[in-house]
C-alpha cells in the first residue's frame, strides 16, 4: 500500500524525536497538546534527552523514551534494544542534527518526516522520506507546527500547561521574602558553547537589578546552571549590586525553576532555555538579543518585550539589513551583546512592573 501524507485518518502512533535543548523541548509541548486535541486516540511517544526530560516528564498521555548523550554510542545500542519489535506510523524528526539523524535510523517507522531542505541541517534530508513544506522566515515554533501541517492538522493549540509539582511550588515560596513583593527572575547566562557570546556584562545586570529595587521595591532572584562559569557570574553580580539579589544559580532543578518563574513579574535573560519556560507561563519575558534573531528564536508570545539589537549587529557586521542575509544567521563577535543598553532594558522593566495583572509572588 502506498504511504502518503497528509493522513486521511488519525495514525495509530506518532514518535517525536527532539532531544534538546531545554528551550526547544519546551516549545515542542504545544505540538503535543495539539496532537492530543486533534487525534486523541493516537499513541504518542517522545524520544528526549535526560536533562530535558526533567522539565516535561509528568505530561500525561506521552510515553517518554530517554536518551543520555553521556553514554555515547551506547545510547544507540540501548535505543535499538528498546525499539525491538516496535514500529510507529510516523517519526517526526524535529531536530536537524547528525546525532539525531543517526538515532532516527534506529527507530522503525512507516514515515520519517523531516524539515524541508531549506530548514534542515547536517544533511537531515538524506535520513527522511517525507519533508515539511518550506516556510518563509519561520520562528522555531512555526517550523515545529509545519510537521503537523504536513500530516493534515491545520489547527494550533498554543498551550503549554507544563505541570508544576507542589514540592516545587513549596520551594519557590520558601525563596520569596514575605510579605510578597514584585520580583524579577534574572537568568544571566546562556548555555556554554563555542563562540557563543550572548551573556550581558555583570555590571549591567547589577544596574537593572538596583533600578528595579530602588524604583519598584522589587527583589531579584538569579537563576542558572551549576557550571563554574554561571556560578562565577552570579557571584560577580551579587558583589556589584547594592540590592542583595538572591543567588539561586546552580541551586534549582527545572521544576523548581518553573515554579519560581510562575509568579514572577518578569524575567530577564539572553537567548536560553529559561526565556522559553517563562514564555510558556505567560510571564513578561525581556529577552536580550544581539547575536541571534529573536524573530526566529525569541519568546514566541512576547516578541514585543525583546530588547532587539540584532538588526544593528547585522548592519555593523555585514553592512546589510536582516532581510538581506540568511535567516537565523548568527553574529559571532565577542562584544555584540554590548549593543544592548541598560536604558533599553530599564524601559522594559518599567512596563513589566507597572502592569496591574501580574501576581506579587507565591502566597
Amino acid at each position: 500500500m502506498k504511504i502518503e501524507l497528509p493522513f486521511k485518518s488519525a495514525p495509530e502512533s506518532i514518535c517525536i524525536l527532539r532531544l534538546s535543548a531545554i528551550g526547544d523541548v519546551c516549545n515542542v509541548v504545544p505540538i503535543v497538546r495539539t496532537l492530543h486535541s486533534y487525534w486523541p486516540t493516537t499513541k504518542i511517544s517522545w524520544i528526549i534527552g535526560s536533562l530535558e526530560h526533567q522539565l516535561v516528564d509528568d505530561i500525561s498521555g506521552v510515553e517518554f523514551i530517554v536518551c543520555n548523550k553521556k553514554n555515547g554510542f551506547g545510547e544507540l545500542i540501548d535505543l535499538k534494544r528498546k525499539m525491538a519489535g516496535r514500529r510507529f506510523s510516523i517519526l517526526l524528526q524535529m531536530q536537524a542534527a547528525m546525532r539525531t539523524s543517526l538515532i532516527g535510523l534506529n527507530i522503525p517507522a512507516d514515515i520519517k518526516l523531516g524539515f524541508h531542505k531549506k530548514q534542515a541541517k547536517d544533511f537531515q534530508w538524506l535520513f527522511t522520506n517525507f519533508k515539511t513544506k518550506t516556510i518563509n522566515q519561520p520562528h522555531v515554533i512555526d517550523g515545529f507546527f509545519g510537521f503537523l501541517e504536513a500530516m493534515g492538522i491545520g489547527q494550533r493549540k498554543l498551550v503549554w500547561e507544563i505541570p508544576i509539582p507542589e514540592t516545587a511550588r513549596a520551594f519557590a515560596k520558601s525563596k520569596i521574602p514575605t510579605p510578597p513583593k514584585p520580583y524579577l527572575i534574572v537568568n544571566p547566562c546562556s548555555s556554554s558553547r563555542f563562540r557563543n557570546w550572548r551573556n550581558w556584562r555583570p555590571e549591567r545586570y547589577a544596574q537593572i537589578i538596583d533600578y528595579a529595587a530602588n524604583r519598584y521595591d522589587a527583589i531579584t532572584l538569579l537563576t542558572g546552571g551549576p557550571n563554574d562559569t554561571e556560578k562565577a557570574y552570579g557571584e560577580n553580580i551579587c558583589c556589584i549590586s547594592r540590592s542583595d539579589p538572591i543567588n539561586l544559580i546552580g541551586k534549582t532543578n527545572l521544576k523548581e525553576l518553573l515554579a519560581l518563574l510562575e509568579n514572577a513579574s518578569a524575567t530577564v535573560s539572553p537567548d536560553t532555555g529559561p526565556i522559553h519556560i517563562a514564555n510558556s507561563l505567560g510571564v513578561p519575558t525581556i529577552g536580550l538579543y544581539a547575536g541571534s534573531n529573536p524573530l526566529r528564536t525569541g519568546p514566541y508570545l512576547f516578541q514585543n518585550w525583546v530588547v532587539n539589537a540584532y538588526p544593528e549587529a547585522v548592519r555593523n557586521e555585514f553592512g546589510k539589513s536582516v532581510d538581506e542575509i540568511g535567516w537565523g544567521k548568527r553574529i559571532r563577535q565577542p562584544n555584540v551583546i554590548d549593543l544592548i543598553t541598560v536604558d533599553a532594558v530599564k524601559k522594559k522593566i518599567d512596563q513589566a512592573l507597572t502592569m496591574p495583572h501580574r501576581s506579587l509572588g507565591p502566597v
